[in-house]
């Protein structure tokens, strides 16, 4: 991780059967959404360091279904489902992952003079047994997107 990425990691909160991100991003609230809401962004960085994916199917909007497959480094794919909840423009984005493991994931994009805070709080619908095994994996997984995230936002801005 490089010194930007740690100066603007807030947190990473691990809960009973939740992992909550908060990060504030040196990008207008506006460069975020459309990183989240346009495939040929959101194909760029989501996903762990080394992942890559396939979109197969991608409607952002509320009932859309996103369905995508990650490849790992290591040549394994993972299908994944998600079904939109809710999206409010610039503000808030709401999907339910549908394949294992099962949660509701949402995105708060909330404006600070030009830089945006995100708040990424995915809740498990696993037994807390399950998400203890989940979380090894889930935790880094979704700091390492995060980093994706915000170096993708780093080259957006420099357009």
């Amino acid at each position: 991780m490089n010194q930007n990425n740690a100066t603007n990691k807030i947190a990473t909160q691990v809960g009973e059967c939740e992992i909550v991100i908060t990060r504030v991003l040196d990008a207008p609230r506006d460069l975020l959404f459309d990183a989240w809401t346009k495939e040929e962004n959101l194909s760029k960085w989501w996903g762990p360091r080394g992942f890559t994916s396939t979109f197969q199917k991608f409607d952002m909007n509320p009932g859309g279904t996103w369905e995508f497959i990650m490849h790992g480094p290591d040549g394994v794919d993972f299908p994944n489902t998600n079904v939109i909840v809710e999206v409010v423009k610039l503000e808030r984005i709401v999907f339910k992952h549908a394949v294992f493991p099962h949660f509701l994931a949402t995105a708060i994009f909330e404006d600070l003079d030009g830089k945006t805070k995100l708040t990424y709080r995915t809740v498990f619908e696993e037994t807390p047994a399950v998400f203890d095994k989940v979380k090894t994996y889930a935790v880094p997984g979704a700091e390492q997107t995060m980093d994706r995230l915000e170096e993708l936002l780093a080259s957006m801005s420099e357009k």
